[in-house]
C-alpha cells in the first residue's frame, strides 16, 4: 500500500515575513502608533482645532489648561491646542519634504559614484566627505541663514544638509549589489547603464534607503524646529512648535504649559520616527530571515 508523499508547505514571502517580525516588535508598533498620531493630528487639525490658530484674544493671556482651552493659551491668548494641531502639520510637512529633496539630490549621486566608480567616484566622494566633515545642524543653519527666513527655505536647507547622508548609503549599497551575477549578466547580453540601474540595482539598495529616510525625518523635524526656534524656519504668527518654543521661552515661570506641549509634542514624533525606523531596519535585514 502506497503513501501520499507529504505535500512541503508553500515559502513564505519576505514581504510578509518582514512584517510579521515588525508586528511583533513592540517598540517599532509604538513608533508607527505614534506617527499615526501625529499624522491624523495633522490631517484632521482644522476638524480637532475648534479654534482659529491665529485668533488673539486680550482677554485670555496665558490662560492654564481648562475645559475651554484644553492645552491653555499663549501670551497673545492664541489657543495652543489649535496652534500645536497646525503645527504638526509644519513639523510633518518640513520632515517629509526635507528628506524628499535629500533622497533626490543625494541618491542619484551616490549611485553614479558606486556605479561607474574611478574618478567619478573620486570626485564625488570627496565631495560628500567635505559635506559630511560640517555638522548636520549647522549645516543647515548656514544654508539657511543664506537663503532667508522662511519655511520652504528651512526645508530646502535640511535636505541639502542631508542630501551626503543618502549620497553615501546609496553608494556602499550599489557597491555590494553590482557585483552580483544578474547585474553582470544584463551587462553582457549589452543592456544600457540606465536601465541596468534602474531595473536591477536601484530596486535591490531600495531598502535601507527607506529605512535612512525614515530615521531621517526625525532629525529633520528636530532642525526644522531648531530652524524656527531661531527665527530662520516658519515665521510668525503661521504655527511652528520651534516658534512655539521662541516665544514661550520668555514665560517659562509664569506659564509653564506654553513650552511643555511644543516640547512634549517634539521628544513624542521624534521618537515615534526613530523606533519606527528601528523598526523597520529589523524588519528588512536579510540576516535575520
Amino acid at each position: 500500500m502506497s503513501h501520499a508523499a507529504p505535500i512541503a508547505a508553500a515559502p513564505k514571502r519576505p514581504g510578509s515575513r518582514a512584517l510579521r517580525k515588525f508586528v511583533k516588535n513592540r517598540a517599532a508598533v509604538f513608533g508607527a502608533c505614534l506617527v499615526a498620531f501625529f499624522v491624523l493630528l495633522a490631517i484632521f487639525a482644522p476638524l480637532l482645532a475648534g479654534a482659529d490658530p491665529f485668533k488673539t484674544s486680550f482677554t485670555a493671556l496665558r490662560k492654564p489648561p481648562s475645559f475651554e482651552y484644553w492645552l491653555g493659551t499663549d501670551e497673545l491668548g492664541r489657543d495652543l491646542f489649535a496652534r500645536m494641531a497646525y503645527g504638526a502639520r509644519t513639523s510633518l510637512l518640513a520632515g517629509g519634504v526635507s528628506v524628499m529633496i535629500a533622497v533626490l539630490v543625494g541618491v542619484p549621486f551616490g549611485v553614479v559614484a558606486g556605479y561607474f566608480g574611478g574618478w567619478i567616484d573620486s570626485v564625488i566622494s570627496r565631495v560628500i566627505d567635505a559635506m559630511l566633515a560640517i555638522p548636520f545642524l549647522i549645516f543647515a543653519i548656514a544654508l539657511a541663514a543664506f537663503l532667508g527666513p522662511s519655511l520652504t527655505n528651512a526645508m530646502i536647507a535640511i535636505g541639502l544638509s542631508a542630501a551626503p547622508i543618502f549620497a553615501r548609503l546609496a553608494r556602499g549599497q550599489v557597491l555590494s549589489v553590482k557585483s552580483e551575477e544578474y547585474v553582470e549578466g544584463a551587462k553582457v547580453i549589452g543592456l544600457r547603464h540606465p536601465r541596468i540601474i534602474l531595473r536591477y540595482i536601484l530596486p535591490n539598495a531600495l531598502a535601507p534607503i527607506i529605512v535612512q529616510a525614515t530615521l531621517t525625518i526625525a532629525a529633520a523635524i528636530i532642525a526644522e524646529a531648531s530652524l524656527s526656534f531661531l527665527g530662520l524656519g516658519q515665521q510668525p504668527p503661521n504655527p511652528s512648535w520651534g516658534s512655539m518654543l521662541n516665544s514661550a521661552k520668555n514665560y517659562m515661570s509664569q506659564a509653564p504649559w506654553m513650552s511643555i506641549w511644543p516640547g512634549a509634542a517634539i521628544f513624542l514624533v521624534v521618537l515615534g520616527f526613530n523606533l519606527l525606523g528601528d523598526g523597520l531596519r529589523d524588519a528588512i535585514d536579510p540576516r535575520e530571515h
